[in-house]
């Protein structure tokens, strides 16, 4: 929670190794007042400098990965899972594929390169760049999981980083007997000095790399490529590792570029006083040097105190690179060329140099301290530690009221999901305290959880009013703020076939957005209803309020997050429409699965019983389970259910935010309803059936 109002907005576009130990240095020392956020296409970002590692199979693809959305957690920064393709320096805004603008008034830059090889013909239907890295490692993943005997690879490119590629997929498959040629329109290995280059050209030959020099590549095709002087050779795998350039955008910025790449002073500012740029896409007017990593990780301590005195009124600092730093080059098996000053060496100990040196730094973003429970004064009120509890609240639905208290409390008024306003008119109120510090991204969930009450009534959606409460911050910053919410929230109810007509907005402690929506229905679905012999089918998986426990935690798997979330945005209206003639039916969210089903059970006097193995989870939720990560929720929703007879599964008692749809449907029409779900790209499934009696067994 921010003790201090929000004043400044700070944007980090790309998580290069820059920004990632800029955001390392913010969770440890945060600047009071500003609202950090970072735009990244995808919740991952490779670090080079293990990739040759991993190509020969020394790592194993987490190892190469950090974790954007642990990272992210720990700074305090809002992780926006998107493109970036411009940035509008008059409107100071950043330009993001699938959503509202994003204001800032400091940004960042740190997106690397991007490859040439996609505008030679055929290259991008039939060949995969070395950069992006995470879609190289992907594709190299697949390839060497399927490759038989004798696959042939063709490296297009003789810098170092092509042949590193080369030695590492010949080392990976030398169980297959590769065949691997190293292909270069000139010389291969200019850039090295002439010990290092001899050496690299002993190693190449040692591991049984045929180099082509004085040749280009005119085409490729599905099965290889052909050459301009009209050679062909097969490829089962082709790639590049030449032609670096400067993402296309990065050009339409109006900033100074040279050569395609953004000029910086020696405060690595632009020719925008708002805008920093750092890493390989930027380019060093007063000390130019050459693309390499040794420069962005030396770039970082100076753009963190350079970013806090742009937003706070400091005094910037001076970057002065290197003359020279140590090249350490993998050479396929645990073995390293190292380079310096003209002077170069190879052998095993220079590889458990470079593996000590790349683990050294992945190590900073895997211990991170995370946020914990809050504890109790050492004299406090009887029943302060129990309250409290030993994690941090959930947000989303895992911040509910327990069904137990509600249910005693609420009596007549609890029960359905939505209630009748007049006949043929339903109307439902819900909220979410912020799980995520992306307003859009919330506001994306919050809507489609109100909406689920609608939908789960066979209703269509009508009208909405929002209620928001926004953290403490700037009049700015509330403008920019609202300006996404109801961006988004225009978006999703509009999907719906909803219009808002109004709402409310105030100040407080944290971001809360809820909605009141009315809906029309000539028959509204009813938890009452339910007969046995009925199926029972659920419309999206399990484990939201396990996932995002242990995202707050830093024990997700930033996939999975990522991955949960889009789980939690599925719209549930064209369900709604399959499943309009359900006996009874109602959406998962904060009672959990057997929460709800206890719902239905209690409303038609009927009990259930669910196969377990037909339960749908989401990624990572059943280990994350297994390791006893649970909502703060979870025991009100044990103790709300009732006795569950048989095998029992933790996740049946995980509060879900914008979960599913349950319906219990005639049993002889289940199968049909299931393959309307599926063609509409619902994961749905068949997970068990209504029963005589009260109680609720899993199988």
């Amino acid at each position: 929670m921010n003790t201090f109002p929000l004043t400044r907005d700070l944007v980090l576009i790309g998580g290069g190794h820059t920004h990632a130990l800029v955001l390392r240095k913010w969770g440890m020392a945060p600047l009071p007042g500003v609202r950090v956020t970072v735009i990244n296409p995808g919740p991952t970002a490779p670090y080079s400098g293990m990739l040759p590692g991993f190509v020969a199979g020394h790592y194993i693809r987490d190892e190469l990965d950090i974790d954007l959305v642990r990272l992210a957690r720990f700074a305090g920064a809002r992780l926006i899972n998107g493109y970036a393709t411009g940035i509008d320096r008059a409107a100071q805004t950043i330009i993001v594929e699938g959503r509202p603008p994003i204001a800032y008034d400091i940004a960042a830059v740190d997106v690397g390169i991007t490859s040439t090889m996609p505008e030679l013909q055929g290259f991008a239907a039939h060949a995969v760049p070395a950069k992006p890295l995470g879609r190289f490692a992907s594709r190299w993943d697949a390839f060497r999981a399927s490759a038989g005997h004798n696959p042939e690879i063709v490296i297009i490119g003789g810098g170092v980083a092509g042949a590193e590629l080369a030695m590492a997929m010949a080392h990976a498959l030398r169980q297959m007997d590769p065949t691997v040629k190293l292909i270069d329109r000139s010389r291969v290995l200019t850039a090295l000095g002439y010990k290092a280059r001899q050496k690299m050209l002993t190693a190449l030959n040692d591991a049984g790399i045929e180099i082509i020099e004085g040749a280009e590549v005119s085409e490729v095709f599905p099965e290889g490529i052909v050459l301009t002087d009209g050679r062909t050779m097969r490829s089962d795998f082709t790639t590049g590792a030449a032609g670096a350039k400067p993402h296309d955008w990065v050009g339409t910025t109006g900033l100074d570029l040279h050569e395609g790449f953004i000029t910086v002073d020696a405060h690595l500012q632009s020719s925008d006083p708002a805008i920093f740029a750092v890493g390989d896409c930027a380019h060093l007017s007063h000390d130019p040097r050459p693309k390499a990593g040794v420069y962005a990780v030396r770039e970082a301590p100076v753009l963190f105190d350079n970013l806090r005195a742009a937003l706070s009124g400091g005094q910037m600092g001076r970057y002065k690179p290197q003359r020279d730093y140590l090249k350490l080059i993998s050479l396929g098996g645990k073995s390293a060329l190292a380079e310096k000053f003209g002077t170069a060496r190879a052998g095993r100990l220079l590889w458990r140099l470079k593996d000590h040196i790349d683990r050294k730094f992945m190590n900073q973003f895997v211990d991170l301290r995370m946020m914990e429970g809050s504890k109790p004064p050492r004299t406090a009120a009887l029943g302060m530690a129990e309250a409290l509890g030993d994690k941090p609240l959930c947000g989303g639905c895992g911040a509910k009221v327990g069904r137990v208290a509600l249910q005693r409390i609420l009596t007549d008024a609890f029960g359905d999901d939505a209630a009748a306003v007049q006949p043929g008119q339903v109307m439902t109120t819900d909220h979410l305290r912020a799980m995520v510090d992306d307003p859009v991204l919330m506001t994306r969930i919050a809507a489609v959880h109100a909406l689920g009450d609608i939908w789960a009534m066979g209703a269509q959606p009508q009208a909405t009013t929002t209620q928001i409460i926004l953290p403490r911050m700037s009049a700015a910053l509330q403008e920019r703020t609202l300006a996404e919410i109801m961006a988004a929230a225009q978006q999703v109810m509009g999907d719906a076939g909803a219009r808002i007509i109004g709402g409310h907005t105030s100040l407080g402690a944290e971001l809360t957005i809820g909605f009141t929506i009315t809906g029309l229905t000539e028959k509204p679905i009813a938890l009452a209803g339910a007969s046995p012999g009925d199926a029972l089918i659920l419309t999206k998986p399990l484990g939201s309020g396990t996932i995002m426990a242990a995202e707050m935690q830093g024990k997700a798997r930033g996939a999975d997050v990522i991955a949960c979330l889009g789980h939690m945005m599925t719209a549930q209206g064209r369900a709604s429409k399959i499943l309009r003639n359900a006996n009874a039916m109602t959406d998962i969210t904060g009672f959990g699965l057997a929460g709800h089903l206890r719902g239905i059970c209690d409303a038609s006097g009927v009990g259930a019983k669910l196969d377990i193995a037909a339960i749908p989870l989401m990624d990572g939720a059943a280990e994350l389970s297994r390791q006893g990560i649970r909502s703060s929720l979870f025991a009100d929703n044990q103790a709300g259910a009732g006795m569950i007879d048989g095998p029992g599964h933790d996740l049946l008692f995980d509060p879900q935010t914008a979960g599913g749809l349950l319906a219990a449907v005639p049993a002889e029409s289940a199968e049909k309803i299931l393959d309307a779900l599926r063609e509409a790209d619902y994961p749905a499934a068949r997970i068990g059936r209504i029963t005589d009696g009260s109680e609720i067994a899993t199988d």
